[in-house]
């Protein structure tokens, strides 16, 4: 999927909406537990009653793989039910030396049809470039995460020269964000930035200005929607605008597919998706 073609499905949906079918099968409704696929019944449920409210699926592959074979089936089942029309990620989290993440990308890309995955991109630049030789296809970076963990590594500051007598203190997360947004461009590479980390945000869109971000932590998390759309849009207050253009994914997952433990599950979930699609409508004003 391209960048136009997803900017336009979230101004024609009003939405920026992402949902997170990270599902676990020890939480789906007691009464699809029996079913010899439940794992693809719940998610075609979730899709059937939001696809209308949002603009994206993720796909957190952790709780796939974990079941073996049935869950890299379950896993291809749900994606290949998703409309075309929704940018599909594989929040997989990869990231390793050259040729092997060629391997990756062909997995997800090719093999699963994802439009999208997240990188870890600790080992550099030739790690993450395999993702992002495919057309239409997009590498999501993680640069500042919402785990506690973000404090060991992503938030520790380094004293770096700038200029001939200069030395300036940046946190890596910064470093990160500058160095890996030269190895793609705002139409191939997006960007993690957890929703607790509002304060943030304001400095991340004046390194990163036209990238989207992908952000998880709303919901469950905690992390506050208003906060990040007020502070994280493209043609938010600080930022360089594109015309028309958003640059925001926001993500919630648990508060969304496990609003309710009963057969109503669907119903229940397309009520909390649609309160995070009328607020979305208010910020797109």
């Amino acid at each position: 999927m391209t960048r136009e073609q997803l900017v336009d499905e979230i101004h024609k949906k009003k939405s920026y909406l992402c949902v997170g079918l990270d599902t676990d099968i020890t939480k789906i409704p007691n009464h699809l537990q029996s079913h010899p696929n439940a794992i693809v019944e719940f998610n075609k449920a979730i899709i059937d009653a939001t696809k209308d409210l949002c603009v994206s699926y993720k796909i957190n592959t952790a709780f796939y793989e974990a079941m073996g074979v049935k869950g890299w089936q379950a896993m291809e089942a749900t994606v290949n039910y998703i409309p075309s029309t929704h940018f599909k990620i594989a929040d997989a989290k990869r990231g390793d030396i050259g040729n092997t993440s060629s391997q990756y990308a062909k997995a997800f890309f090719e093999t699963m049809n994802f439009d999208a995955i997240t990188v870890a991109p600790y080992m550099g630049e030739d790690s993450v470039r395999p993702f992002l030789e495919y057309e239409g296809k997009w590498a999501i970076v993680l640069g500042l995460t919402s785990n506690k963990g973000a404090n060991d590594f992503e938030l520790k500051q380094l004293i770096t020269e700038n200029g001939e007598e200069h030395l300036r203190a940046e946190f890596l997360y910064e470093r990160v964000l500058r160095t890996v947004s030269r190895w793609g461009n705002p139409s191939n590479l997006m960007f993690v930035v957890g929703a607790t980390q509002a304060e943030e945000f304001v400095n991340i869109r004046e390194i990163i200005p036209e990238h989207f971000l992908l952000v998880p932590g709303v919901g469950a998390q905690g992390g506050s929607l208003k906060d990040i759309s007020e502070k994280a849009m493209v043609n938010s207050p600080g930022a360089s605008a594109r015309g028309g253009d958003i640059g925001l994914l926001v993500n919630a997952s648990r508060a969304i597919i496990y609003a309710s433990e009963k057969e109503d599950f669907a119903a229940e979930a397309r009520a909390i998706a649609e309160q995070y699609q009328f607020e979305m409508k208010n910020y797109l004003k």
